[in-house]
C-alpha cells in the first residue's frame, strides 16, 4: 500500500492524502488524480490575487515569412498610396463646390474611415516587420482593438448608407433632391459615425474584463478578436456568442441591404435603351459591387462563423485584404474612374498650383480606355451640375435620352 500526497507547485495548495493498494494502479490513479489537482489548482489561481497577469502582448505577425525587408516595402508603399489618395479625395470634394453633394460627401467620410482604418493596423504592422521585440502593451492593444472595431463598423454602415444614395439617385431621380437632401446626408453620416462609435465598446470591454495568465504570444499582426479569445484562460462562450451575434447584426444585416440596393440598381441599368450607356454604368456598378464583396466577404468569413477557427497563416492573409487592400481599392474604384472628380482634381490643381501634368497623364490614359475625352464630355458635366442631377457619372447622355 502506497500513500500519495500531491502539492501544485504554482500556487501552494496541498491537496488530500489519499492510497492505493495495487501497485499496477497506482500510475494510473495518480495520472488521474493529477488532471483533476490541475483543474483546481488552474481555478483557483485564477481566483488568487497573488497570480500575475499578461501586461503586454508579443504580435509575431509575418515573422516565419522571410524577406521581413521585402514586405515592409510593399506594404509601405500600399500605405503611403492609401492615405495619398484618400487626402487628394478629401482635400478635392472639399475645395470644389461643383462636389457639394450626398454621392461626394459620403465619398469624402469613406476616405477619412479609411484612413484611420489602416492607419489603426499598418503602421504597427511596419515597425513589427523591422524589429524584434514586436510589443505592445495590454491598455494599448485593447485601444487598437476598439479602433479597429469602431472604424470597421462604421465603414460598413458609411458603405449601405451610400449603396442606398445610389440606389435613390439611379432608380429615383425626379424624387432624388428630396429623398437625399443635404440635411437627410448629414443625419445619416452622423448616425453612421455614431452607431460605429457605439459598436466598438461591447467588444472591447468584453476582451479587457478577460483574463491572460500567459502566453502573451498573439500569432497575427495586430490585436484582433479571435486570437485574443484564443489567449485568455478564463471562460469565453458568453464572449464569443456576443461578438458573433453583434457580427451578424452589422455585417450581414448592413451587406444584405448593399446587395439589395445594387439588385435595384441593376434592374434599372436594364431597362437603359443605349448599350454603351448600359456597358458603362455596368462598369461602374460592377467595381464598386466587387470591392464592398471583398471587404465584406473577407470580414464575415472572419467573425460570422463556427467555433472552428481557420489556421493563423490564413486568418492573417484574410485580414490582409479587408485591412490593406479594400482602403487602397476604395479611392481607385470611387474617384479615379469618376469623370466628374477627374476634371475637378484639375481645376484644383490649376487654381492652386498651376500644374496638373503627372495627373493628367494618368487620367488620360483611364480615358482613352473608356472612350470619354472630348469637348462633349465637359459640356455633358456642366449640364449636369447646372441642373444639380446626381447620379452616377456614366449614366450621362444615353441614360437622360433614354429616360426623356
Amino acid at each position: 500500500m502506497w500513500e500519495v500526497t500531491v502539492i501544485c507547485t504554482r500556487c501552494n495548495f496541498q491537496f488530500v492524502e489519499f492510497e492505493v493498494i495495487d501497485r499496477h494502479a497506482c500510475s494510473k490513479s495518480f495520472n488521474l488524480f493529477l488532471s483533476q489537482a490541475a483543474r483546481i489548482s488552474d481555478t483557483k489561481a485564477m481566483k488568487s490575487p497573488n497570480v500575475s497577469t499578461v501586461t503586454e502582448f508579443q504580435l509575431l505577425g509575418f515573422q516565419n515569412l522571410e524577406w521581413q525587408t521585402l514586405l515592409f516595402a510593399i506594404f509601405l508603399f500600399i500605405y503611403f498610396l492609401t492615405v495619398t489618395g484618400n487626402i487628394v479625395i478629401i482635400a478635392v470634394v472639399s475645395q470644389e463646390k461643383r462636389l457639394h453633394s450626398p454621392m461626394y460627401t459620403f465619398l469624402k467620410h469613406l476616405s477619412f474611415l479609411e484612413i484611420g482604418y489602416t492607419s489603426t493596423t499598418v503602421p504597427l504592422l511596419l515597425a513589427n516587420l523591422l524589429s524584434q521585440r514586436r510589443a505592445i502593451s495590454f491598455p494599448a492593444c485593447i485601444a487598437q482593438l476598439y479602433f479597429f472595431v469602431f472604424f470597421g463598423a462604421t465603414e460598413c454602415f458609411l458603405l449601405a448608407m451610400m449603396a442606398y444614395d445610389r440606389y435613390l439617385a439611379i432608380c429615383s431621380p425626379l424624387h432624388y433632391c428630396f429623398l437625399m437632401s443635404p440635411e437627410i446626408c448629414t443625419k445619416l453620416v452622423a448616425i453612421s459615425w455614431l452607431t460605429g462609435l457605439g459598436t466598438g465598446f461591447l467588444p472591447s470591454l468584453m476582451i479587457s474584463k478577460l483574463d491572460f495568465c500567459g502566453p502573451n504570444q498573439i500569432n497575427h499582426f495586430f490585436c484582433d478578436l479571435p486570437p485574443l479569445m484564443q489567449l485568455s484562460c478564463s471562460s469565453v462562450y458568453i464572449t464569443e456568442m456576443v461578438i458573433f451575434i453583434l457580427s451578424v447584426a452589422v455585417l450581414c444585416i448592413c451587406f444584405f441591404l448593399t446587395l439589395v440596393s445594387y439588385a435595384f440598381i441593376v434592374s434599372s441599368i436594364l431597362r437603359i435603351p443605349s448599350a454603351s450607356g448600359r456597358m458603362k454604368t455596368f462598369s461602374t456598378c460592377a467595381s464598386h459591387l466587387a470591392v464592398v464583396t471583398i471587404y465584406y466577404g473577407t470580414m464575415i468569413s472572419m467573425y460570422v462563423r463556427p467555433s472552428a477557427h481557420l489556421s493563423p497563416e490564413i486568418n492573417k492573409i484574410i485580414s490582409v485584404f479587408y485591412t490593406v487592400v479594400t482602403p487602397l481599392l476604395n479611392p481607385v474604384i470611387y474617384s479615379l474612374r469618376n469623370k466628374d472628380f477627374k476634371e475637378a482634381v484639375r481645376k484644383v490643381m490649376r487654381r492652386n498650383h498651376g500644374i496638373c501634368g503627372c495627373f493628367n497623364l494618368c487620367f488620360k490614359d483611364e480615358e482613352n480606355k473608356n472612350g470619354n475625352s472630348g469637348p462633349g464630355r465637359e459640356h455633358s458635366m456642366k449640364r449636369g451640375s447646372s441642373q444639380g442631377k446626381p447620379g452616377m457619372e456614366e449614366i450621362d447622355e444615353s441614360g437622360e435620352k433614354g429616360k426623356s
